[in-house]
């Protein structure tokens, strides 16, 4: 063979396979970090995560978690997204899944921790002093927790059982100390892996020193990632859609229409009303949480409060309605914070919106009674109720009454009446008038009535 052929046909091996690996595409990540309390913030911030990433149609979502957890509800609802995502999903747990972390680790496709992490401790607690609540919270977590170990299925065992993949026992035992799974833990603490452990039992796939070590065992070497980062508007969303927060304006809403009806006119208590409805449901309106028509159904209850105070007279249908599309707009509105979707509506959304908006109610039940109470300041109480007295030092007269008591009693003229004069009655010489014509001095005289700081009599 002619040698230049060899030579030619070599060179044009070689530029095909430098341009093959020169066109061929790196892997493109997108990575959310779950570094902070799990809670409403993190919540938007998953949601709009996982939106970007199929926007940009990445190969991959990659989630980093570094968490001691935080409130179940909205861990709930990350942990129904990212089983619900496309695509494939990786957590790295860097140092800590507790809690509401370890659901989280768990609804991904595959879990790398690095060496000295830990997962679990799923026990849902009181935020307040720690204490762990009582079992009905703690049987809702271990189902939650066992659900999304068996959405990842079964697979092939080397003694060519089926098995599954993560298995739930495990996963209710990082719940309830009472769970007890042969070979790993007894009946007496809740279970925390280690990422040896965790490896070993199959609740990691692996072990990762960084995201460059994790991307190389996933066969990755060239890739990209690009990062969600969240901007100041973001933290302001997540700042009013926090339950603490939505409890505040449901209060002030609430106690705002409360102290209108009890006010003529509008004034303060309307306007913060207003304002606190806004801040309400703008946040959770712009980022698509609630639907438009849940916008509506409240802006028609407003008006009708409004018909309420300035046309209809006195409190009825008109008030009554209009409260109501206000207090179930707001409802609505928390369940779609929480579901996305009032078509996911489960017993769990409703039962904490009841929550969020029963706690708005007594905050402002108890607003209410202190600022109308003689405790309250009084530049609220002076739009509620009369604030003024009529002091005589003011100009005003007090006018006696005991002459009231003289009604039906009998006595003498001291003057002639004609028709005011005097009379003497039980030794007490007071003004009257004569109720008919003239009366002469002397003539017994009876007290007919007391009208104007005046007594009438008659002739007797």
């Amino acid at each position: 063979m002619n040698p230049f052929r060899i030579f030619l046909s070599l060179l044009l091996s070689f530029l095909s396979f430098a341009y093959s690996v020169h066109a061929e595409e790196p892997y493109n990540v997108y990575m959310l970090r779950l570094d902070d309390e799990i809670g409403s913030s993190t919540w938007r911030y998953t949601r709009q995560a996982l939106d970007m990433a199929k926007q940009h149609n990445t190969d991959m979502l990659l989630i980093h978690l570094n968490t001691y957890g935080g409130s179940v509800v909205h861990a709930d609802s990350i942990r129904t997204a990212v089983l619900n995502y496309p695509g494939p999903v990786v957590a790295f747990v860097d140092n800590n899944a507790a809690s509401a972390g370890a659901l989280i680790a768990l609804a991904c496709d595959t879990v790398y921790m690095r060496p000295g992490a830990s997962m679990g401790a799923a026990t849902v607690v009181n935020g307040a002093d720690g204490t762990a609540m009582p079992d009905k919270y703690q049987s809702y977590m271990r189902a939650m927790m066992r659900a999304t170990a068996e959405s990842h299925g079964k697979i092939l065992s080397p003694d060519s059982l089926r098995r599954w993949r993560r298995n739930p026992l495990i996963a209710e035992a990082m719940v309830d100390s009472r769970v007890e799974v042969p070979g790993l833990i007894d009946s007496t603490r809740v279970l925390t892996f280690t990422a040896d452990e965790a490896v070993k039992w199959n609740y990691a796939d692996g072990k990762a020193d960084s995201i460059d070590d994790l991307m190389r065992q996933l066969g990755h070497n060239e890739y990209t990632i690009d990062e969600y980062t969240p901007d100041w508007l973001d933290h302001i969303i997540g700042f009013f859609t926090n339950p603490a927060i939505q409890a505040v304006l449901i209060m002030i809403i609430v106690g705002g229409i409360y102290m209108e009806l009890h006010s003529p006119g509008m004034g303060f208590p309307s306007a913060a009303a207003i304002i606190a409805a806004i801040l309400y449901f703008l946040p959770i309106y712009v980022t698509g949480i609630a639907s438009s028509w849940i916008i509506l159904l409240f802006v028609l209850g407003v008006m009708l409060i409004i018909l309420e105070i300035f046309v209809v007279p006195g409190f009825g249908i008109t008030g009554i309605a209009g409260i109501s599309c206000v207090c179930t707009a707001v409802i609505l509105g928390l369940i779609e914070h929480y579901t996305f979707s009032l078509s996911q509506m489960n017993a769990d959304a409703i039962w904490s919106s009841m929550i969020i908006f029963l706690a708005g109610i007594g905050l402002a039940v108890m607003a209410v009674w202190y600022l109308t109470s003689v405790h309250g300041p009084k530049w609220v109480r002076r739009h509620t109720e009369l604030m003024l007295t009529q002091q005589v030092d003011d100009g005003y007269i007090g006018v006696d009454m005991t002459p009231k008591n003289y009604i039906g009693l009998e006595g003498a003229a001291v003057t002639d009446m004609r028709p005011a004069g005097k009379v003497d009655i039980g030794g007490e010489v007071v003004d009257a008038v004569a109720i008919y014509g003239f009366i002469h001095a002397g003539a017994r005289v009876k007290v007919m009535k007391f009208e104007n700081a005046q007594i009438y009599v008659k002739e007797a």
